[in-house]
């Protein structure tokens, strides 16, 4: 009787089974609800493990080197040994009363020292979990991934995308860190970044911009010293916790041992005050839309275009952080595109600033499950003003009549686009059934308006049924809608 062939255990197979079986272990513990508290949970667990994998790395190399934990808080002494390591209550307690405190407290000696990156992550992490026992079965869990093996690195980082992604849908309004990945990719690739150029994201959530740029640039470095200078490159600021925390832990597994992310709110500093060594030569932004600052933010701006839409500082502040020559990819809602009063304003000083050189109207869907109103991506750069703007539609594909969480935007849907886009030069661009273009003057003409209708496009109306028709005047009205409501609350910070 032959005997049957066993099956080769991949390495993304073994550590899908090590993060499938911590999760169902934390499901078990009364502490935590849902992927919200169990993915940031096992984040900080990996943290920890990965940070101490990296400190072993650097003791081998450097026998001076000074670890930023020293025992007994580091991974390796309370977590590394399933027999004679911690648990139950024991456990709780030296990771509740005396981990946590103590890194919460660590201070660094130099700028950017791990000490101090450690300490802002914990002092805003909390352990959930309510029982040691189901604690050290999670704890024994992680030991089974290898930090100094690039190959489990390489595929932790794979497996990890996918949890971000699943927190995502399970976020809800609380999701606004997250971009799909084919919209990153895109916006990446054409905007062409280079080797020393510094490379930031304002509103970084879960690093995917920079984890994307760096893949892109990582195959061109040669030297050790373009490879130190392109993760310092890399630059990152996020306002809330977790975000942070989960973007620390996706750079990473990417293979930056010192992420530069600041946790901070980008738009604390007055837009006058920034100064010529803080401007930056790409930025790739998603900034959160339809969020309020509170009044001393708004106070950065100037009294003409003030307002507490986060959407329309973001557009002011990455103008001013763009160095002479520098380049931007921001993604805004619809709504941007067609604002008039203080919208129009800061959409005319962009046009007189900066080349729009680029909009690309993506169709409904794309950021399901949060909104299905269609977003933009808006590409310029700080080289004069505006004289012309390039208009592409990418269309939902024929068999569906929009994007959604289970039906999400590929990015091949690019891949016209991107060979019409014509190199870092843009150049023989031609009009067609989904591209065109129009002059700065006629968008000045109408206000600013930059909701322009696709003049190369059949008319499909006559061709649609009445129930689609009404769909897209409801999402319509819930557009304008929003749009009211940012406008009554001008109006009442005006009174």
């Amino acid at each position: 009787m032959a005997r049957k062939k066993q099956a080769v255990e991949t390495p993304q197979l073994r550590l899908r089974s090590v993060i499938d079986s911590a999760r169902r272990t934390m499901r078990k513990d009364a502490g935590l609800n849902g992927d919200l508290d169990r993915i940031p949970q096992l984040a900080w667990l990996l943290f920890l493990k990965a940070f101490d994998g990296l400190e072993v790395e650097r003791e081998i190399v450097d026998s001076d080197y000074r670890a930023a934990i020293e025992a007994p808080y580091r991974w390796r002494d309370w977590a590394a040994d399933p027999i004679d390591g911690k648990t139950g209550d024991d456990l709780l307690d030296f990771v509740n009363n005396e981990l946590f405190p103590y890194l919460c407290d660590l201070i660094g000696e130099t700028d950017r020292d791990p000490r101090d990156v450690v300490a802002t992550i914990f002092k805003e992490t909390h352990n959930r979990m309510v029982s040691g026992y189901l604690l050290r079965d999670v704890v024994d869990q992680v030991n089974r991934i290898d930090f100094t093996s690039s190959e489990d690195v390489h595929t932790m980082a794979l497996l990890y995308e996918s949890m971000l992604r699943e927190m995502r849908d399970a976020a809800g309004d609380s999701g606004e860190f997250y971009t799909p990945r084919p919209v990153i990719r895109f916006m990446v690739q054409m905007i062409y970044p280079e080797l020393g150029e510094t490379i930031l994201d304002p509103a970084c959530g879960t690093g995917g911009f920079l984890v994307e740029a760096l893949e892109l640039l990582d195959p061109k470095v040669s030297t050790v010293a373009e490879r130190a200078e392109l993760r310092e490159n890399l630059r990152g600021i996020e306002k809330k916790p977790l975000p942070y925390l989960l973007g620390m832990m996706n750079l990473l597994l990417h293979g930056l041992d010192r992420p530069n992310l600041q946790r901070g709110n980008a738009l604390a500093q007055p837009l006058k005050e920034i100064k010529r060594s803080e401007k930056v030569d790409v930025i790739l932004t998603n900034p959160p839309f339809g969020g309020e600052e509170e009044k001393s933010i708004l106070a950065n701006f100037p009294a003409g275009t003030r307002t507490a839409e986060t959407a329309w500082l973001f557009m002011q502040l990455v103008e001013r952080l763009l160095a002479p020559g520098g380049r931007c990819a921001i993604v805004v809602p619809n709504s941007v595109l067609f604002a008039e009063g203080i919208g129009g304003r800061i959409k005319e000083e962009l046009l007189e600033s900066c080349n729009l050189h680029t909009v690309i109207r993506l169709g409904s869907g794309v950021f399901a499950p949060y909104t299905d109103i269609p977003s933009n991506l808006l590409f310029f750069e700080k080289t004069g003003p505006t004289k012309e703007v390039w208009f592409y539609e990418i269309p939902v594909p024929e068999d569906r009549k929009k994007y959604s969480k289970t039906r999400p935007m590929r990015y091949e849907e690019f891949s016209e686009c991107a060979k019409w886009w014509g190199g870092s030069q843009r150049l023989d661009r031609t009009e067609s059934e989904q591209a065109w273009r129009v002059d700065a003057s006629k968008i000045a003409g109408s206000g600013w308006n930059l909701d322009l209708k696709n003049p190369n496009k059949a008319n499909e109306l006559a061709h649609r049924s009445p129930a689609d028709l009404i769909t897209e005047l409801i999402d319509i009205e819930h557009e304008l809608l929003a749009l009211l409501g940012e406008l009554e609350t001008e109006f009442g910070e005006i009174k």
